[in-house]
């Protein structure tokens, strides 16, 4: 671990991780990489509130994909 994450709780690194699982959703389901991306970073409150509210990170990517 680089000392950035060593300075991230654990809670914060499992958001992280299960964002990087939604993105990998995304591009599954038709977006770009970068669009995946740029997604997550518009929309990180929204997808933090999906995490704490129990989806899956494939159930989060199928709400983001059927707007």
């Amino acid at each position: 671990m680089t000392k950035k994450n060593e300075e991230l709780d654990e809670e914060t690194l499992a958001v992280i991780n299960w964002c990087i699982e939604v993105e990998g959703y995304l591009v599954k389901g038709g977006a770009t990489q970068a669009q995946a991306q740029d997604f997550i970073e518009e929309e990180i409150e929204f997808l933090t509130d999906q995490f704490y509210d129990g989806l899956t990170p494939e159930e989060a990517a199928k709400v983001a994909l059927s707007d």
